[in-house]
Parts: C-alpha cells; sequence; structure tokens
C-alpha cells in the first residue's frame, strides 16, 4: 500500500478506500496543527468530568477544524466529536474524532498523543456502529496508521499483522485509568490481580495509540474500560482490520464498557483473565 495522495476524493464517494482517504487527509492537516500548537505552548481552557480531565485551547481549535474540513469535504456526513455538539447525520455516515488522544500526555508534552479519525455507518453508538475506515496519527513520531474495512491495517506503507504470544504469561498488556479517584483506585487493584498472569503492564495514556500497538505488534494486548467512541473508533478498526481480536462487552456494567485487542493466541485466555481481575 502507497500513502493515499493528498486530494480527497469526491463526497458523492463512499467506498471504504475513498473514505480513508478523507479521514487521512483531515488527520494529517489536523496533526500538524496539533503539534505546531504545542510547540507553541498549551494552556488549559478547561476541565470536565474531574479536576484532572483537562481540556487545552489546542483540542477545540483541532476539532473545530476537523468539523469544518468534513463538513466541506463530506456534506451531509454527521460529526462526533470529544469536544463540541454532535451533528446529526442524512448519509447514514458519521465521522468520530478526538482531536487530541493523550490530552495529559500533551499538556506536559510526552510524545505520545495523537489524533483520531474515523467514519461509521449506522448509529453512531459504539456496538451499533460499523466502523469504514479510520487513520490515528501521532505527528511526534512521524506515524499513521490507517485501516479500511476489508483493505487491512498499515502503518505507513506497512501491512501490519498482531504478535503471537505462545501464552499470556508471557504478553505485554496495556490498560488505561479513569479520570475519575474512587474509579482510579478501584482499577489499581483489578490491574493488581491481573499482572501476575502475564509480562507486564503498561499503561500510556492514549488509547487509539495503544490499539495500533496491539495492531503493530508492539503490544500483546490492551484492555480498558470506560472508553468514549472517539477513543476507540479508528484505534479498533485498526487492530481488528489487523488481524487482532476486537472485543467488547455491553454498557450496563459498572464502569462501562469493556474493550480489548489481542493478539489471536492469548485473546481467549486474557477475555477469562480480565474478568476473574473484575477490571
Amino acid at each position: 500500500m502507497t500513502d493515499q495522495p493528498a486530494t480527497p476524493p469526491a463526497a458523492a464517494a463512499t467506498t471504504p478506500a475513498a473514505l480513508l482517504q478523507v479521514a487521512r487527509t483531515v488527520a494529517v492537516e489536523a496533526a500538524a496543527l496539533a503539534a505546531r500548537r504545542r510547540s507553541e505552548g498549551v494552556t488549559v481552557a478547561a476541565t470536565k468530568s474531574s479536576l484532572v480531565d483537562v481540556v487545552t485551547h489546542t483540542d477545540r481549535e483541532v476539532e473545530e477544524h476537523l468539523r469544518a474540513r468534513l463538513a466541506e469535504l463530506r456534506p451531509g456526513d454527521g460529526f462526533l466529536g470529544e469536544e463540541g455538539a454532535e451533528h446529526g447525520s442524512t448519509t447514514g455516515l458519521t465521522w468520530v474524532v478526538d482531536p487530541i488522544d493523550g490530552t495529559v500526555n500533551f499538556l506536559y508534552g510526552i510524545p505520545q498523543w495523537a489524533v483520531s479519525v474515523a467514519v461509521v455507518e449506522g448509529d453512531p453508538v459504539p456496538g451499533a456502529w460499523r466502523a469504514l475506515a479510520g487513520c490515528v496519527v501521532n505527528p511526534l513520531s512521524g506515524e499513521t496508521w490507517t485501516a479500511s474495512r476489508g483493505g487491512g491495517a498499515w502503518l505507513g506503507d506497512q501491512r501490519l499483522r498482531p504478535s503471537s504470544p505462545a501464552t499470556l504469561a508471557e504478553s505485554l498488556v496495556a490498560t488505561g485509568f479513569s479520570y475519575e479517584a474512587e474509579r482510579r483506585v478501584e482499577q489499581v487493584a483489578a490491574v493488581g490481580r491481573l499482572i501476575g498472569k502475564v509480562r507486564d503492564i503498561r499503561r500510556q495514556g492514549a488509547a487509539s495509540l495503544d490499539l495500533c500497538a496491539v495492531a503493530t505488534g508492539r503490544l500483546d494486548a490492551y484492555v480498558e474500560r470506560g472508553l468514549k467512541p472517539w477513543d476507540h473508533a479508528a484505534g479498533a478498526l485498526v487492530a481488528e482490520e489487523a488481524g487482532a481480536v476486537v472485543r467488547a462487552s455491553d454498557d450496563s456494567a459498572e464502569g462501562g464498557r469493556l474493550t480489548s485487542a489481542a493478539a489471536p493466541s492469548i485473546a481467549d485466555e486474557l477475555w477469562r483473565a480480565v474478568a476473574e481481575a473484575r477490571i
């Protein structure tokens, strides 16, 4: 696979490959904007669910850029972003975006954040939608992950395949924690019940990049409860199209929906271990 052209296809083109060109175009643009703003300095604009759940002015600016560009390139499609109001769809397609996944990393200058852009068909609700294309860009590492339904997953022009650890005990697993302090304490206890069954645990702070790391073979698995739609829409498709096993529980469980992506060789063993650990 070669890099997609900078000019996206006409708005009428709705094949996964054509939609991927749009996703990649706007994600790369947005990532460049975010990186430029980061080099100029970052300020917190507000907090959301808790004191540590921050949003920067750049989050808002990048999301508005994505909203405007997608309205230009894909008029009629819906839009669901982390920072603004949802816009309904007249085409059956909705763009699900995270302008900066890993905002705390972005704030602190840790180079583990990304712009995530996906397009889904159906109701823009995890479990109800069908993801068609997605792109995740880490501008500081210079890496761009892409995937389209039936078209595989790619890092640049490298086709991706997950790892194949022999056992869960030999597997490197990533997770993430809630912004709510009480919930974080519970999650740390659950990870304590899991860590003795795996090679080690990583907590890197950006779900989209963790999912892409599973697709790339840099992680053997990733599991987290309570992700928002924009956290995983693109990354889960990248992992799935690479050949990882992507699973999710229903939303009724305490703490929200449980999402996992794992190498096929340990996916079942991981799911059982996660249930036993009560993550």
